[in-house]
């Protein structure tokens, strides 16, 4: 009978922990400007150029 109690806290506060984190998540990643935009994608292509950097000089 114990094992009703945990299974209720489960089927109760389970949807609302994955409401929760959904909700979390799509703030997190909402819509970023144009100037947001442009600073990840500038800071992408310069962290691919020092990676291809370091992988030259790793290659014989």
């Amino acid at each position: 009978m114990a094992g009703d109690g945990w299974w209720s806290f489960v089927v109760i506060v389970g949807p609302i922990i994955l409401v929760a984190a959904l909700l979390f998540a799509m703030l997190r990643n909402r819509k970023r400007s144009p100037r947001e935009e442009a600073r990840t994608e500038q800071a992408t292509r310069e962290l691919y150029k020092q990676q291809s950097a370091e992988d030259r000089t790793r290659t014989p």
